[in-house]
């Protein structure tokens, strides 16, 4: 590498001749001269030469005192001295002051040129290593400038995302976006979609009447080509029109984007000064807007959640239904005034407390306690002061807990006490005339022949008779089943019961050639109970099963045995009960109507009364049916003691 100054020091200007013309100007190298010491160290000083070649011996200033300047002055140039006595300790004494190389005269071309290779070679390292180390600080500067720029923008980004009130929160972007791009203005504008138009809602340097007039059309604008094309704009040099009467020399845009659709525009820009935006900072812009998007997303899903909850606490105070809800520890999340109202009429506060801290109604807690193995709703009416009944559905919410609705049935349960009278009341009194037409009908084949006709009026009057009674006296048995009336317990033997209703039953099933299998546990374990009603349970299902199971079907009774509570089950080959009429029948006098049961005779009221007594023995009864396949009854009670002997015995017939 030539082109390098070097400045010769000598007071011969035949040596100095020499050496320009001969040894620099052919090799490349740039030629200063001195001709004393004094005008050398001048010229080292202000010319600030690559390499200094100094003679030893000068007027004025010798090239020692030259050396000992030089470093008074901290200049270190590399030095050759020239000199035509050498000495070791002369070597020593340059060397201690700085200098690479010194040569006696008169000397060789070539050895001059070796020692000024030798000498600018460190140099150039030197240099390179300073220039390298001047590129490492710049680099330097400009990653803490960088990290500086990162952590201003974390923190700006995390202050913003925290916010949830969305006025405050694009006004604090847009507060942002002008100190981390140095503009002078900044405004931030959303879209709205009735209008297709891009509305102001938040600025910062400019006045209110500009801001608050400030809309642009998005397929005719700058700011609508960001939201349709999704993509940043940075302008700069000249005037630009924004808007009628809004001139700017400097803008950047960028789009507001929740995944992939653009909500708006963020924007900064300068009118006074002609500085242009950088890259950089439409990156940092582009990051702030990222941040903010996410934030003005949030803070909408969360105005959103907030006006669903006020309307749901609106309705739920609103509502004359008591809600309770519960966490999975039964810690009050939500008591509603009506509940207040029937539980805790005091105006403590009681959200996050236990429910048994606050509610001190029994059968209330009790419900809470209990759980259900498949998640189902548990049902139970509750009884408060003033004989006031609250029928209450308890549903179990994964990850939240429990929630209890409580409707007011007291009216209701009035009405059904009124209406059970009137049907026992009434029933009574049918009765005894009931019994006079029977008696009556049963003597007219006894006093005189009857014709054909009048024997099958005769026939009709005493099944339509039969009929009725069959009904009023359902209507009696069901009356004092709800009242609890002759329903005293005791400890039953089931498989006694079961096996005297199948007995009482086959012949009906003979008669119909269906086959009535019963399949029972040898040992089966008492259970709690009222035989005679239990005994009706059996009868009334036995007997339902033989009814609407076609001839030559199958009827099947059998028992499962668990820990604490036994089934009875009854299957039959019959018509089936289609889905939608499954949850209906055990209602008061629902029966299904289609063209199968259309000729088959009942009151409505079998099942009614199995459920009756099976819900007064504190058990369960459901059915499982399939059209054209079948009926299989349950009913659930609990046994009176655990010890259950294994094995069963089967009989058919």
């Amino acid at each position: 590498m030539a082109g390098e100054r070097i400045l010769v020091v000598d007071d011969r200007s035949e040596n100095i001749d020499f050496i320009v013309e001969y040894v620099l100007k052919p090799n490349g190298y740039r030629a200063l001269t001195a001709r004393d010491g004094e005008e050398g160290l001048r010229k080292a000083l202000t010319e600030n030469p690559d390499l200094i070649l100094l003679d030893l011996q000068m007027p004025r200033m010798t090239g020692i005192e030259v050396l000992e300047s030089l470093n008074e002055h901290g200049k270190n140039i590399p030095v050759i001295l020239m000199t035509f006595h050498g000495s070791e300790e002369l070597a020593v004494r340059v060397f201690r002051l700085g200098v690479k190389n010194y040569i006696i005269k008169p000397f060789e071309i070539e050895e001059m040129l070796e020692a000024i290779e030798q000498a600018l070679a460190e140099a150039r390292l030197r240099k390179e290593r300073d220039q390298l180390t001047e590129r490492l600080i710049q680099v330097n500067r400009q990653l803490e400038q960088r990290v500086k720029e990162l952590n201003t923008l974390y923190g700006i980004g995390r202050s913003v995302t925290s916010l949830l009130d969305l006025d405050l929160l694009l006004n604090r972007v847009v507060e942002a976006a002008v100190y981390i791009t140095g503009a002078e203005e900044g405004w931030l504008l959303l879209v709205d979609e009735k209008t297709d138009e891009l509305h102001m809602r938040a600025a910062l340097g400019l006045d209110e009447k500009s801001a608050r007039s400030f809309r642009l059309k998005v397929q005719d604008s700058l700011a609508g080509n960001v939201i349709r094309s999704g993509t940043p704009v940075l302008i700069g040099g000249g005037t630009h029109k924004i808007k009628t009467a809004y001139l700017v020399k400097a803008l950047l845009m960028v789009p507001l984007k929740v995944g992939e659709r653009a909500i708006g525009v963020l924007s900064v820009t300068r009118r006074v000064s002609n500085d242009v935006f950088t890259n950089n900072e439409l990156h940092l812009l582009a990051a702030l807007a990222d941040y903010a998007a996410i934030a003005i997303e949030n803070a909408r899903l969360f105005q959103e959640t907030e006006d669903e909850h006020k309307k749901l606490q609106a309705i739920l105070r609103r509502t004359a239904d008591a809600v309770i809800v519960t966490d999975e520890q039964n810690r009050i999340i939500l008591f509603n005034q009506a509940a207040k109202s029937a539980f805790c009429p005091g105006d403590e506060e009681i959200i996050g407390r236990p429910l048994e801290d606050v509610v001190h109604n029994q059968d209330l807690i009790e419900l809470f306690t209990q759980t259900s193995s498949d998640s189902s709703p548990l049902r139970a009416e509750i009884t408060l002061e003033g004989d006031r009944t609250l029928y209450t559905t308890l549903s179990p919410i994964s990850g939240v807990g429990r929630v209890a609705v409580m409707q007011d049935i007291t009216y209701l349960k009035k009405l059904d006490q009124m209406k059970s009278e009137f049907v026992s009341t009434v029933s009574h009194d049918l009765r005894s005339p009931l019994t006079t037409i029977k008696g009556f009908v049963d003597l007219m084949g006894v006093v005189g022949p009857l014709n054909e006709q009048q024997r099958d009026f005769v026939s009709r009057i005493q099944k339509g008779v039969t009929t009725i009674t069959e009904l009023i006296n359902d209507l009696l048995d069901i009356g004092r089943i709800e009242a609890e009336v002759n329903l005293s317990m005791e400890k039953c033997n089931l498989d006694e019961i079961i096996i005297q209703s199948v007995e009482g039953l086959r012949e009906q099933a003979k008669g119909k050639q269906q086959n009535l299998v019963v399949d029972l546990p040898p040992h089966l374990p008492p259970v709690w109970g009222h035989p005679l009603r239990l005994r009706q349970v059996a009868d009334n299902l036995l007997s339902n099963a033989i009814k609407y199971t076609p001839a030559g079907g199958r009827i099947t009774v059998w028992v499962d045995d668990y820990d604490s509570q036994v089934a009875l089950n009854v299957s039959d080959t019959g018509i089936g009960i289609p889905p939608e009429e499954q949850p209906r029948i055990f209602e008061k006098f629902y029966r299904v109507q289609s063209a199968e049961t259309e000729n088959i005779t009942g009151t409505g009221l079998g099942l009614a009364i199995v459920k009756s007594i099976v819900e007064k023995h504190n058990g369960r009864v459901w059915v499982e049916s399939e059209v054209g396949k079948g009926s299989t009854f349950t009913v659930l009670l609990p046994i009176y003691q655990d010890e259950i002997p294994p094995g069963r015995y089967r009989t058919s017939g």
